[in-house]
């Protein structure tokens, strides 16, 4: 489950501290950044927002449409990778100021995927010898056999895949908006299979109909038993906040002046986690095929029913926010000889990766974010443990809170760099964390029954007062 924020009025921006309504939705999530400006001293960013829904079909004819696309898919990828011409590219090495930067550091071996018009040409020419279809089913084709040779090579080039040519391995058709006809008001699609032949889709009375009231309609993805229909629209976010998060396999840590400390638990799911490694090991060693795969889905299913829920009260929680992570992978952090690979994956998988798609996320380099003293600047050497000490100024704090005040200051300073202002850190004027930061705030996800619950966030004033709330467990936190 997510929450989306509420929609503000486009002719005028809201009111500073004023509230916003919000409202439940289901549904996949996807932003992309379209514009960036500024209003004022709020940063305005403009948003596309897509959802996709499935919608059960039963018509013999689909399967049959299925089948060719899968095969001329396979065939377009084929050739696409026969015409592949690779070359070598070299450690290169540039001067920036005084200091040397290694842009290559090895020599590798670069695809080159053919794009001239005369070899599409000639691939549009082959896979129309053998089209029972209308013709833009074979432009289809060839802008899916693209995109899956591109993605391909982004991951070869990342050292996340080998030099091995994709296979289909899944039935579906994806659908150019060329061979669809919207009809908005009887919420149907018509999508031309044959000259004088159609299939018509319906999203009238289902469940999610009111949640994509006024949104368009975009490529449907079709399946032997279902249809997959993403709808888009667009919003303005007036962001007025930026937290800097520090993803921990236990934890997330984040940092924001007018909260305070964010502390995430992520126990339960690393908990979660480990014990369905254990049951899946246990239908292995017995040879229970079908038991493994159970325990598979089943964490799987609870896994993201976690991480959404959790995503979800964090975007209800911090409106208005950009959620600021490092760039990194973190499965590639944990070493590969003392760790085995299932103790890497699960540190892969952590919220931040949903959070990106259920909010407004940015990326700052990771360097030293953990060994850079936040109150004088100052870059520790060697850093071991959970607590920071700064030899310089003697600021004394968890490692983890000290990452995310980093992350959020470089990411702001990159914003001030632009405009040539002066460098800042991570906290106050005052430079005083123990006066300025007395309050941890915790929010997280517990198990309760079968489904997980958000637990409600409140904060403890610096006298010890404390306020009464559900589920939650707030600690005064104060910097050494």
């Amino acid at each position: 489950m997510a929450q989306r924020g509420a929609h503000h009025n486009r002719s005028s921006p809201p009111r500073p501290g004023g509230s916003e309504p919000q409202e439940t939705v289901l549904g996949s999530y996807l932003f992309i950044r379209v514009d960036i400006s500024f209003y004022g001293a709020i940063l305005l960013k403009i948003l596309e927002l897509v959802r996709a829904y499935s919608v059960p079909i039963r018509d013999d004819r689909v399967r049959g449409l299925i089948t060719w696309y899968v095969k001329a898919l396979q065939n377009a990828i084929d050739m696409i990778w026969d015409n592949i011409r690779w070359k070598y590219s070299f450690p290169k090495i540039v001067r920036k100021g005084k200091k040397l930067v290694v842009i290559r550091g090895s020599k590798v071996r670069i695809p080159i995927i053919p794009r001239d018009r005369a070899f599409k040409k000639r691939l549009r020419d082959e896979l129309m010898k053998d089209n029972p279809y209308a013709r833009h089913w074979v432009d289809a084709v060839i802008r899916t056999a693209y995109s899956i040779v591109e993605s391909w090579r982004r991951r070869y080039l990342k050292g996340r895949a080998r030099k091995v040519k994709p296979k289909i391995r899944r039935r579906f058709a994806r659908c150019k908006t060329t061979l669809m006809k919207i009809d908005y008001q009887a919420k149907t699609i018509r999508i031309t299979l044959k000259q004088g032949e159609y299939l018509t889709i319906s999203w009238r009375s289902t469940w999610f109909e009111h949640r994509v009231r006024g949104w368009t309609v975009g490529e449907v993805i079709i399946k032997d038993d279902r249809v997959v229909i993403p709808f888009k629209s667009s919003e303005e976010i007036y962001v007025r906040r930026v937290i800097g998060w520090d993803s921990y396999e236990l934890s997330l840590d984040g940092y924001e002046p007018s909260i305070g400390f964010i502390h995430v638990d992520l126990k339960p799911l690393q908990s979660m986690k480990i014990l369905y490694e254990r049951k899946k090991a246990i239908a292995q060693r017995k040879g229970k095929r079908e038991l493994y795969e159970k325990y598979e889905a089943r964490e799987r299913n609870r896994e993201k029913d976690f991480i959404n829920k959790l995503s979800a009260g964090l975007r209800m929680l911090f409106q208005n926010t950009i959620h600021v992570f490092e760039d990194l992978d973190k499965e590639d952090l944990v070493s590969r000889k003392k760790r085995r690979k299932n103790r890497r994956k699960r540190n892969a998988r952590t919220p931040w990766r949903r959070m990106s798609e259920v909010a407004l996320t940015a990326s700052v380099d990771p360097r030293n974010t953990s060994r850079e003293c936040p109150r004088c600047g100052y870059v520790v050497e060697t850093q071991e443990g959970h607590v920071f000490e700064c030899p310089r100024c003697g600021l004394k704090m968890n490692r983890h809170k000290a990452a995310s005040i980093n992350i959020r200051r470089r990411y702001l300073e990159g914003k001030r760099r632009r405009k040539r202002r002066a460098r800042m850190r991570g906290f106050p004027h005052s430079n005083e964390p123990e006066e300025a930061m007395m309050v941890e705030l915790w929010v997280g996800v517990t198990p309760s029954g079968r489904s997980p619950v958000i637990w409600i966030p409140m904060k403890r004033d610096p006298e010890g007062d404390e306020t009464k709330g559900r589920g939650l467990d707030i600690k005064q936190y104060q910097a050494r």
